[in-house]
């Protein structure tokens, strides 16, 4: 059975580009690093049954796999016993050699027990020729050199055993669900803490693995830890909240609603269930569940500081957004047309909490506030309708509002002398010559001296530029003979 998260769609305007670039690397390392491997592994292969050495280790196998059902318990390799039996007597050379070179575990104990198991002509034929398939070819294949391996731990193989994988259904399979829950989580996070979040999630898995697989020689490769980290991360981030997962149960798939965090227990139980049942799968089932133990941990007790979630994260996608935009704007327009206009107002007031950026609220609110221009609420609407337009680069509508509210609204609730020197300035830009005058008249009304000499200065300087020779020396006059 599976269960991944579905809450979120991915948004492409805004790419996860992190995600994206370790879906990239992971492929990249894969095919040019990794890529060698195959031939490595023939020559390897080659030198081996050359030099004979199937010959010597082909019973020393099967004695070493009857040891470990027989003493050990493992019982998950009788049926590996009964594969490399079957190999032997179809002759199947190649992949007897492949077998034998490949148990990691089985090469530590020929090298323990060599005094035992061969004569001293057989075992010094074996370490010569062993030694050299290990020094020449097995030890570069990408797993011996950069995979995790417990018996023999190294910083820097916590990070670079993140970004190997062991075939084409092993990494395309990490992949998917790398991209399935990374988009959602770098979102929540952040580009930045999201990269270090998830090599920490990988590093931890790693630790988990090498605890419980303490002295083994199979190297540990692959991004499902970290991945795992992910899901942890994921259903920490919601919490209590209800969110959609996906299950797939034999052919059929449907969604489910329930508390993210609930999953936790069930995806880590079940890792520890197979760690313990499932058998020799090849799957490392305790860095998965160490995986998602880690990334769960890591929000907990840094949710409120460094990994703390932003908060846009939480808010409606854009079309999301759109739709209730919408509803709530026929509402808003509805009251409108029925005249209830303080039902209007309100809604106008209520959308533009939710939607600052969208100058057609402001509109209306302004429109609303006409209705009573002995209000002071029409002056403010004014105002801020005008730095708005100024905001937008719309001087001519700054012209315009501020013209209409000298005839209704002026009356009651003058303008400061900033908010004309604003359509001043606005007049100019718009070479509305006309309009900049008004505008220096109802200034100068006001009585800020400093506002007035500066824009006085400006009209004479811009009527001297356009050569209109009158008009300068009128605002010259002025100038001068002002007692501001």
């Amino acid at each position: 059975m599976l269960i991944i998260p579905a809450e979120n769609a991915i948004n492409w305007k805004r790419p996860p580009w992190v995600t994206l670039g370790l879906i990239m690397a992971c492929l990249l390392v894969f095919l040019f690093y990794q890529g060698g491997d195959s031939r490595k592994l023939e020559q390897a292969v080659e030198q081996y049954l050359a030099a004979d050495l199937y010959e010597l280790e082909a019973p020393a196998y099967e004695d070493y796999l009857q040891r470990q059902i027989q003493f050990q318990g493992e019982e998950s390799r009788v049926y590996e016993l009964q594969q490399f039996q079957q190999l032997r007597q179809e002759n199947e050379n190649f992949w007897l050699a492949i077998n034998l070179m490949m148990d990691r575990e089985f090469y530590q104990y020929l090298l323990q027990n060599r005094d035992v198991i061969w004569a001293p002509a057989e075992r010094a034929h074996w370490q010569e020729q062993r030694s050299a398939i290990e020094q020449e070819y097995l030890q570069k294949l990408s797993a011996n050199q950069l995979g995790l391996v417990p018996a023999d731990l190294s910083l820097y193989t916590l990070i670079t055993y993140q970004f190997l994988h062991g075939g084409w259904g092993h990494i395309i399979g990490n992949l998917i669900f790398l991209f399935l829950l990374g988009f959602t989580v770098e979102k929540a996070l952040g580009p930045g803490r999201y990269l270090i979040a998830y090599l920490v999630c990988g590093a931890l898995s790693g630790l988990m693995f090498t605890a419980v697989s303490a002295g083994s020689y199979v190297p540990l490769v692959g991004a499902s830890g970290s991945i795992s980290g992910l899901m942890g991360m994921y259903v920490a981030i919601y919490g209590l909240q209800k969110i959609r997962f996906f299950y797939f149960l034999g052919v059929y798939f449907n969604y489910f609603r329930a508390p993210a965090i609930a999953l936790l227990p069930v995806w880590v139980g079940k890792e520890i269930y197979d760690y313990w049942y499932a058998g020799a799968t090849g799957i490392a089932y305790m860095a998965h569940a160490g995986g998602l133990i880690a990334g769960a941990g890591l929000v907990w007790l840094l949710g409120k500081s460094w990994l703390q979630v932003r908060e846009e994260f939480f808010e409606p996608e854009e079309e999301e957004q759109d739709a209730r935009f919408t509803t709530g704007y026929a509402q808003a327009m509805a009251s409108l047309g029925r005249m209830e206009f303080d039902l209007a107002r309100r809604q106008f007031e209520a959308l533009r909490e939710h939607y600052p950026e969208r100058p057609i609220l402001l509109e209306h609110l302004y429109h609303l506030a006409k209705l009573r221009p002995d209000l002071p609420q029409y002056r403010d609407r004014a105002r801020e309708l005008m730095n708005d337009a100024l905001g937008r680069r719309q001087p001519e509508q700054t012209i315009a509002i501020w013209q209409e509210y000298l005839a209704k609204g002026e009356p009651h609730h003058p303008l400061t002398a900033e908010d004309h020197n604003r359509v001043l300035f606005s007049s100019l830009k718009q070479h509305d010559l006309k309009a900049a005058e008004k505008a220096f008249e109802r200034l100068r009304s006001t009585g800020d001296e400093l506002l007035t000499t500066e824009a006085c200065r400006l009209l004479a300087e811009e009527f001297e530029k356009r050569q209109m020779t009158p008009k300068a020396r009128h605002y010259q006059q002025v100038l001068e003979a002002a007692h501001f």
